[in-house]
C-alpha cells in the first residue's frame, strides 16, 4: 500500500513552523510602526513572507458569501440554506427575501463539478444567474471526511443523486432548468434520459451543459488523450490512495484532491509562476488591488477535495477511456442509456474557442446524439475568445452567455406550455 498520503500530511505538518516564522516575519514588516517597513528592504522580506505561507499552506473549504443579489434595480437580501442532504451532497439553496413578488420564480439547479474544487469555484456563475431564476446548487462533499461507515458513492449514485434532487425541485410545478459545467454534463444528461425513458415526469425544462467532456472523441485534449494512453489500470494503480488518521473518512479509498491540484498546476505551470513572480513584484511596490485578486483567485482555485475511488475510477473508464456514453454502451440502473428518449427536454450546449481541458466539439456532440429533440428545444454557442474557466465565469459569461441562457429557457417554458395546451 502506498504512503503518499500520509507523507504529505507530514510535509504539511512539518512546515508549520516555518509558516509561523514566516507570518510573524510579514506581520514585523508590515507593521506601520516599524520603520524598516518602509525601505526596500522591509518590503522584499514581508513579500516572500507572505508568498511562502501562502504556497505551503492547507487552504480549507472556501464560502460562497452571496447576500444579496439585483433584481429589476432593487437590492435583495439573499440567504444560503441547506434544503436537500445525502452523505456526499448538500443542495443549497440562495433565497431572495422581500421581492415583492417581483424575482423570477423559474428555478435552476447548477450542477457544480466534482473533479477536485468545492462548488465555490462556481461562485460568479451562480452569482450571474441569481437576478434571473430561484437557484440551487449541488455542494459535493470532500470524501475525506465522510466517514467509510456511510457507505460508498459512484458515478451511479451520482446519478441517482442528481434524479432525486430534480424530483424535490420539480414536485410543485414551477419549471426547473439544469446547467452542468464540465464533468457534470455527463451525469446530467443521463439522469435527464433516464427520466425522460421512464415517464418521469418532473424532468427538467431544460439542461445547459458548458464544457463538458460528453464525446471526448471529438478534439480531444491532453486530459482525453492521456486517459486512452494510459488506460483505467494506470489510474488505479497511481492515483488511488487511502485516507489517513485523524480524518473522519479514515480508511476510505480516494484519488487525493492534492492529486488532481498537481495535475491542473501542471497543464499551465508557466502560467502560475509569472502570476506568483507578478504578485511579489505587486506586494514589493504597494499594489494592492492586484495582489488581492491574486489572493482571491488562488484561496480558491487551491482549495481541493477528494474523490472517493469508485466513483473516480467510473468516471476514468466510462467517460474517458471506453466513452461509453456517445456509443450507446452506458448502462444504468439496469437499462442502457439512450439519448435519443431525450425528447422534452431542452438542450443547450456552451463551449469555449480556446478550452484546453474538453476540446470544442465534445459537448456539441449532444446535439447530435439527442437525435429525437425538436430544433426548438436545441441551442449551441460558442463563446470566441475564451478558454475553460472563461466559459462559465468572467465578464463574457455575464455579459454574453447567461443573457442567452435566460433567452432560451424563456422559449422552452414556452414550448411546454405550447404543448401542455
Amino acid at each position: 500500500m502506498k504512503i503518499t498520503y500520509p507523507m504529505f500530511e507530514m510535509t504539511h505538518l512539518a512546515l508549520a513552523p516555518a509558516r509561523a516564522l514566516s507570518d510573524a516575519t510579514r506581520l514585523t514588516f508590515k507593521n506601520p510602526l516599524n520603520p524598516w517597513t518602509y525601505t526596500p528592504l522591509g518590503r522584499n522580506l514581508a513579500a516572500s513572507a507572505e508568498l511562502f505561507e501562502r504556497m505551503t499552506r492547507r487552504y480549507g473549504k472556501p464560502v460562497f458569501g452571496l447576500d444579496h443579489t439585483t433584481v429589476d434595480g432593487r437590492e435583495l437580501a439573499v440567504t444560503e440554506t441547506v434544503v436537500w442532504e445525502r452523505p456526499f451532497c448538500k443542495m443549497l439553496h440562495f433565497r431572495k427575501h422581500d421581492d415583492g413578488g417581483t424575482a423570477p420564480k423559474s428555478r435552476m439547479l447548477v450542477v457544480a463539478p466534482l473533479s477536485g474544487h468545492y462548488a465555490t469555484l462556481l461562485r460568479g456563475t451562480v452569482e450571474a444567474l441569481l437576478p434571473h431564476f430561484d437557484v440551487y446548487v449541488t455542494d459535493w462533499a470532500d470524501a475525506r471526511m465522510v466517514p467509510l461507515a456511510l457507505g460508498k458513492f459512484d458515478l451511479d449514485d451520482y446519478i441517482a443523486y442528481l434524479i432525486e434532487m430534480l424530483q424535490v425541485l420539480g414536485r410543485d410545478g414551477v419549471p426547473v432548468h439544469t446547467l452542468g459545467v464540465c464533468q457534470p454534463a455527463v451525469p446530467l444528461i443521463i439522469a435527464v434520459a433516464h427520466m425522460e425513458k421512464n415517464g418521469d415526469p418532473l424532468h427538467p425544462a431544460s439542461m445547459t451543459l458548458m464544457g463538458g467532456p460528453i464525446d471526448t472523441r471529438c478534439s480531444p485534449t491532453a486530459v482525453n488523450k492521456l486517459a486512452e494512453e494510459r488506460g483505467t489500470e494506470w489510474f488505479r494503480e497511481n492515483c488511488l490512495e487511502t485516507v489517513p488518521f485523524p480524518y473522519p473518512g479514515m480508511g476510505r479509498r480516494v484519488y487525493p484532491g492534492y492529486l488532481q491540484l498537481s495535475g491542473f498546476m501542471a497543464m499551465n505551470m508557466d502560467r502560475h509562476v509569472k502570476a506568483h513572480t507578478d504578485m511579489f513584484h505587486h506586494l514589493v511596490a504597494g499594489d494592492g488591488e492586484p495582489a488581492e485578486k491574486h489572493r482571491e483567485f488562488y484561496d480558491e482555485y487551491l482549495s481541493v477535495l477528494d474523490l472517493t475511488a469508485e466513483y473516480y475510477m467510473q468516471t476514468i473508464e466510462q467517460v474517458f477511456v471506453r466513452q461509453s456514453l456517445p456509443k450507446g454502451e452506458f448502462v444504468y440502473a439496469g437499462q442502457t442509456i439512450d439519448l435519443g428518449d431525450i425528447r422534452r427536454t431542452g438542450l443547450m450546449t456552451v463551449e469555449g474557442e480556446r478550452d484546453d481541458i474538453s476540446g470544442v466539439g465534445q459537448t456539441n456532440a449532444a446535439q447530435r446524439l439527442c437525435r429525437n429533440l425538436p430544433d426548438a428545444l436545441k441551442l449551441h454557442y460558442l463563446q470566441p475568445g475564451v478558454g475553460h474557466y472563461g466559459v462559465f465565469n468572467g465578464s463574457r459569461y455575464r455579459s454574453e452567455i447567461v443573457p442567452r441562457m435566460v433567452e432560451f429557457s424563456r422559449r422552452v417554458e414556452t414550448v411546454d406550455r405550447a404543448q401542455a395546451a
